[in-house]
């Protein structure tokens, strides 16, 4: 589903996301519009400017997982400043790309958030990494760690201590000598395990308990 309130824009992507194979069920121009319509057409990846004309992205984002708590959502915006991007993360997108990305590197970023991978702009996603480091300390300090948490295989640990450092399923699979899909798997059973939604709640989960290091 693609969400932006330029007509043309919107048009654009739709048509590149189905020029690739992609399928779109969906387009709005407004955000209350998008959460009533994904509600109804159930996207898996959901395209989202950060500005709209009724309500803001991360308004929609909140009401979005309300809805769809599954869904995917890769922010596309023309601002790249670090508090729309911590807000959108925050929200609970997967990912957050400019506008003025490639269409490759656009339609790449379409096809790893649908993994489940988190995409950032290059110059991102160490500052996402750091605010979710701060996080976990803020929490740790609070909380203390949560010796009941699952227990994982060694080779789920492996595979979320490598999720944790920011490397891509592919990067994963080669540093193992794991296959593409073997990785997801172990993400998907370690997600299951751990109750978490996506490879962004993964990644903080790690840094939480250091395995970031």
């Amino acid at each position: 589903m693609v969400v932006d309130d330029h007509p043309m824009w919107r048009e654009g992507v739709a048509r590149d996301l189905t020029e690739a194979g992609h399928r779109v069920v969906a387009t709005s121009g407004e955000g209350r519009q998008a959460v009533r319509v994904a509600a109804a057409a159930r996207p898996d990846v959901v395209v989202l400017d950060l500005q709209l004309p009724d309500i803001s992205g991360v308004e929609v984002i909140r009401g979005l997982r309300a809805v769809l708590p599954e869904v995917r959502v890769l922010m596309l915006s023309a601002s790249g400043e670090q508090q729309s991007v911590l807000d959108a993360v925050k929200a609970g997108a997967t990912g957050y790309l400019v506008k003025s990305a490639a269409p490759a590197e656009f339609l790449d970023a379409v096809r790893r958030t649908a993994a489940g991978e988190p995409v950032f702009t290059p110059g991102l996603a160490g500052l996402v990494l750091g605010e979710y480091r701060r996080l976990a300390t803020d929490g740790g300090a609070r909380s203390g760690r949560d010796d009941a948490a699952p227990r994982l295989t060694e080779r789920e640990t492996e595979v979320l201590r490598l999720v944790a450092k920011g490397l891509s399923y592919r990067q994963i699979a080669e540093r193992l000598g794991l296959s593409h899909r073997t990785v997801q798997n172990h993400v998907q059973n370690t997600l299951g395990k751990l109750q978490l939604h996506n490879r962004v709640e993964l990644t903080r989960y790690a840094i939480e308990r250091g395995l970031d290091d």
